[in-house]
């Protein structure tokens, strides 16, 4: 009997400790194979998100060895990488506090990875010439004095407030109805459209009342105004029908997959610390615009005189 007891006290340390073994095992697979395939980082449309996915592409390549994978879409469209397994990384989220509630808290396919050190501001701008034209253009109460100049074959008989992609974050539609103004919000379908109507409202001295944020390069070249809507405070954009409100600043965060978290390794570890200013990514952005850099090229030049800016993402 005593023989049969010891034979068991010999065999269970065994047998807990094989099974240890078996799930450090799985974790290291798991990771292994991680860190085998390419980081995959969204794109979304507009190029101060892709100033900042070209250094973090350059450096997860140069620095840490690792292959990317870039593929561009929209803010929805990306959260849902998550969930179907196709996103690892988005560099630059504003808000959406309707995803991260849905992906983040209740799916938890995503966490956040902190900030990334941009502020962003949306909110309503004029060109500075009107300013100095009418200069109580800038207060929201004012506006419907001035509709008839903002008038377009678009727009009919209200004037217009001109936005951009229609996946942008914007509450304009709510914001011209519950604050009674009389305009009409027209998409111009991208961010490359707004610009193009900010230069050219701006050269011929033509009336624009432009949805636009920042950071973005363009405000290195020209002046705009940003009018004042009603203070945000905290709530008042909480139902997205009933906003009457300016946007809140916005602490832009990084938004990575649940996996790439747990098994992202060196490289997760690098987007958790990447953090710059919006100088630095207005930089980047005005290389490739119209410098025209590529992306990779304009990453190149700004990691080779800013490293005193990235060495501390870099893990040791």
């Amino acid at each position: 009997m005593l023989s049969l007891i010891a034979a068991i006290a010999v065999v269970l340390p065994l047998s807990a400790c094989s099974g240890g073994e078996t799930a450090d095992s799985d974790a290291t697979s798991a990771a292994a194979e991680s860190n085998a395939r390419p980081v995959r980082i969204a794109i979304n449309p507009w190029v101060g998100y892709e100033a900042s996915a070209a250094v973090v592409s350059y450096l997860l390549k140069t620095q840490l060895g690792r292959k990317v994978e870039t593929k561009k879409m929209t803010e929805e469209e990306a959260w849902k990488g998550f969930e179907e397994g196709t996103v690892d990384v988005i560099i630059e989220n504003w808000g959406r506090e309707a995803e991260k509630k849905e992906y983040i808290d209740q799916k938890k396919v995503a966490v956040s990875a902190g900030t990334n050190g941009n502020v962003g501001v949306i909110g309503w701008y004029v060109p500075q010439w009107m300013v100095e034209k009418y200069p109580d253009i800038t207060d929201y109460r004012n506006l419907n004095k001035y509709a008839n100049l903002f008038k377009t074959s678009k727009s009919g008989d209200q004037g217009q407030v001109l936005d951009g992609d229609p996946s942008f974050v914007t509450n304009d539609q709510a914001l011209v109805k519950n604050l009674n103004l009389n305009y009409k919000v027209v998409y111009s379908g991208s961010e490359d459209a707004l610009i193009a109507a900010a230069k050219r409202a701006t050269r011929n001295k033509t009336p624009l009342l432009m949805y636009f944020y920042e950071p973005q390069w363009l405000f290195t070249q020209l002046k705009l105004v940003k009018v004042n809507l009603p203070p945000y405070a905290i709530g008042c954009d909480a139902s997205p029908q009933k906003v009457k409100c300016d946007y809140p600043p916005y602490l832009l965060d990084k938004i990575v997959s649940a996996d790439f978290a747990k098994n992202g390794g060196a490289a997760y570890e690098f987007i958790r610390n990447f953090s710059w200013s919006n100088d630095n990514q207005n930089a980047v952005a005005n290389d490739m615009v119209n410098n025209r850099l590529t992306g990779e090229q304009a990453a190149k030049k700004w990691v080779e005189a800013n490293k005193i800016v990235w060495q501390d993402w870099i893990p040791r």
